[in-house]
């Protein structure tokens, strides 16, 4: 598969919290850049194709676009 990232990202096991239509739903970063990052969630079927993402660490809040879905994994990208 064609590696089309910005950045390399970094492998991380940080918890995390997606937020949207007035709910978090808890889930684990499993690797990060500065343009985005790859998430394991238990349900994805509750994961809109926008939403807020803070990591557990530095509670800064990110918007975030999905581009892909496996398994319990979803990859998304930082949008301004």
């Amino acid at each position: 598969m064609e590696e089309r990232r910005r950045q390399q990202r970094t492998p991380v096991s940080e918890i995390a919290y997606i937020a949207g239509d007035g709910s978090s739903l808890r889930c684990r970063v499993v690797n990060l850049s500065e343009h985005g990052a790859a998430i394991e969630i238990a349900d994805k079927l509750y994961v809109r194709p926008r939403f807020k993402l803070m990591l557990e660490r530095d509670r800064v809040i990110r918007d975030c676009r999905v581009i892909w879905t496996s398994g319990n994994r979803i990859g998304v990208e930082f949008v301004d």
